[in-house]
């Protein structure tokens, strides 16, 4: 039998029998909750809004009237408000009943301090509460996420990885870069979106071997890349806290910085022992020409006990005295407050104050608010509803909440552009180029796969107080590593000892490779060297030339010895040998014949080039095959004798008589 459902149900409804007057008194709200259930039953949605939307207008627009009795009136009184809560709920329908795009965290969340401080589920609660009450972004998709802690161990992190194919239509992480490029292959093959900051692959979002791959933050090693030409620091050494995380960010990190061309050498973890940052740094010092130290490990700052043991044995071995920079890698992936901000564990230890003066760090800019004041903002209107001071959150919550919402927009603009489910390849190829309120700041989408974009501060310790100070400003666009740099802020760095040496700037240059590393400086003062030993060269020549004593002198021991030198073909002047050969006579060369006994030593190299045929004494003769030779005669006898074909074989004689 088929369902007869009466178009006037509501009205019906509002006689019905439960709802009584002596009985509304006692009746709970989970009841009334009941009773609306069961009796609209039998009536379509269309019947209930139409009959709601009259209903509710007869009731507000109609001339009020005095009820006919008490009853009456009451049931006319929780009509009316039956009514309204009716209408209330036939508004959300495209947000209660749309697609839900769930994003799945994955992250060590319970490993590192890092992370564990960030408070992740608050973090993507308040982010999915805020989406979804975003107009624009609530108009295909109900967003959700689910939290994926991740394995402190690499090999098991991996495995567990495999088993969260369908936890979300998109994953956020991972954060160990160890299987970072496994998990993507992976995520290839469920077609479904994957953004990682921990992925520090150069082109992993070019091409089709990671089509699922979408960046959500600008590569760290592009933004190091940029503050190192800035300061022109080429050779870097990177150590690690002994942690699978950090031992992979290190290792990764130095692959993409060779990459674009710089020196890393050595990559070192230290130790969890007494002695491990010790061992570390004296590795460190050993490298030649190393200067720059970049800390893979949480910030101390944030309570990061491996980053202060490092920093006091430093300042211990006397580096921070003799140049050695320390630079933090953490603070690139939040924006670390310092406006309006003190750090009292700085005022209150003097090693640790002392030993940061040597550290500059790299952080996302803050907006108008930092993080701090944002999130006791949101104490205070109760989106998040933790007791937990600000300053004992890791800044790291505001970079989880940017990052949800940058999936959110990429995935409505992907919605809005194919017009259809929004799958792992559509997510990877998003065009970027929009921009939204980040959790403390304003941040854009790059257009060719750049991810979140924001702008980085290099943030410094003068050694006194309990606050850091900006110094240099990295434009948003300019976080790729090939266009732009940093902008000086008025406010120089401190340095605790001496000014870390230059590098040359051809390590820094993708055209061509560096070998010698010679700054310009020192390259310049040597190049003038050079020019002024070329110059006095030359002024020594010509005065010599001047004086008459410039030439070839040719000789024996000084005890009438002779002596034969080897000539080449520049070394002669030819002249006509006939004409020479009709001034010879016998007298000249029997002369010569007894010449040749008692030789003397030099003649100059100037003597016969002025002459002319008929008053030349230098001539060619071969040598006979008897064994007698030719010579030419006057106050100066030279004497060639052909022994070969070879130029190499004239022999060079002279006399003086």
């Amino acid at each position: 039998m088929t369902n007869q459902r009466d178009p006037q149900c509501l009205r019906n409804l509002a006689y019905h029998p439960r709802w009584r007057h002596h009985s509304v008194k006692v009746i709970r709200k989970r009841h009334i909750w009941t009773v609306i259930t069961n009796s609209f039953a039998g009536c379509r949605k269309s019947e209930l809004l139409s009959a709601s939307l009259s209903l509710s207008s007869k009731s507000l627009s109609s001339t009020p009237q005095l009820p006919s009795s008490p009853v009456q009136g009451t049931r006319r009184l929780r009509g009316n408000w039956f009514h309204l809560l009716l209408l209330m709920i036939s508004l959300f329908p495209c947000q209660a009943w749309g697609t839900t795009f769930k994003i799945a965290l994955v992250g060590p969340w319970t490993c590192d301090i890092l992370y564990s401080k960030a408070l992740p589920d608050l973090a993507a609660r308040l982010a999915t509460s805020r989406i979804n009450k975003n107009p624009y972004l609530n108009k295909g998709y109900w967003y959700d996420y689910t939290l994926v802690n991740e394995d402190c161990k690499s090999t098991r992190a991996l495995v567990r990885f495999a088993d969260v194919e369908s936890y979300g239509a998109a994953f956020l992480g991972p954060a160990n870069p160890g299987y970072c490029s496994s998990a993507a292959l992976y995520a290839k093959e469920w077609d479904v979106g994957i953004l990682s900051w921990s992925c520090l692959k150069p082109n992993m979002n070019a091409g089709d071997k990671y089509s699922t791959f979408l960046r959500p933050l600008p590569l760290s090693a592009h933004v190091i890349f940029t503050v190192l030409r800035y300061f022109q620091w080429a050779h870097v050494a990177i150590i690690s806290e002994e942690a699978d995380i950090w031992e992979a960010t290190g290792q990764e990190l130095a692959t993409s910085l060779r990459a674009l061309g710089l020196p890393v050498n050595p990559v070192v973890t230290m130790e969890s022992d007494k002695d491990g940052p010790r061992r570390a740094l004296t590795r460190v010092r050993e490298t030649d020409r190393v200067r720059v130290i970049i800390m893979c490990m949480p910030s101390v700052l944030i309570g990061g006990q491996a980053q202060y043991r490092l920093l006091t044995t430093a300042l211990a071995m006397r580096m921070i005295d003799r140049g050695y920079v320390f630079i933090t890698y953490d603070t690139l992936l939040y924006s670390l407050p310092y406006k309006d901000t003190n750090y009292y564990m700085l005022g209150n230890d003097t090693k640790l104050r002392k030993a940061y003066d040597g550290v500059l760090s790299i952080t996302m800019e803050s907006g108008e608010r930092n993080f701090y004041e944002a999130f006791r903002d949101a104490q205070n209107t109760y989106e998040i509803r933790s007791s937990t001071p600000p300053e004992q959150v890791s800044p790291f919550f505001g970079t989880i909440y940017n990052m949800m919402n940058y999936i959110a927009m990429a995935a409505e603009q992907a919605r809005a552009s194919r017009g259809r489910w929004v799958s792992g390849a559509i997510l990877g190829d998003s065009e970027g180029g929009f921009e939204f309120e980040g959790f403390n700041q304003q941040l854009q989408a790059g257009r060719n796969g750049e991810g979140m974009q924001a702008g980085y501060v290099v943030l410094d310790y003068s050694g006194m107080g309990t606050s850091l100070y900006s110094t240099h400003f990295l434009h948003a666009s300019h976080t790729d590593g090939k266009t732009g740099g940093l902008k000086y802020l008025g406010r120089s760095v401190h340095f605790a000892g001496s000014t870390p040496y230059t590098d040359s700037s051809c390590w820094f240059s993708p055209h061509f490779a560096c070998s010698g590393g010679m700054d310009v400086t020192t390259f310049f003062f040597l190049l003038l060297l050079l020019i002024s030993l070329v110059g006095s060269f030359i002024n020594i020549f010509l005065y010599l030339k001047k004086q008459g004593r410039v030439g070839f002198s040719f000789g024996g021991d000084g005890n009438g010895g002779s002596s034969k030198v080897i000539l080449t073909l520049d070394d002669l002047v030819f002249i006509n040998t006939q004409v020479s050969k009709r001034k010879l006579n016998d007298e000249s060369i029997m002369k010569s014949q007894e010449d040749m006994k008692t030789p003397h030593h030099s003649v100059s190299g100037r003597s016969y080039l002025a002459s002319t045929p008929d008053s030349s004494n230098v001539a060619v003769f071969e040598k006979c095959p008897t064994g007698t030779v030719s010579s030419v005669g006057g106050s100066t006898e030279v004497i060639f004798v052909k022994v070969s074909e070879s130029v190499s074989d004239f022999y060079f004689r002279s006399d003086y008589t």
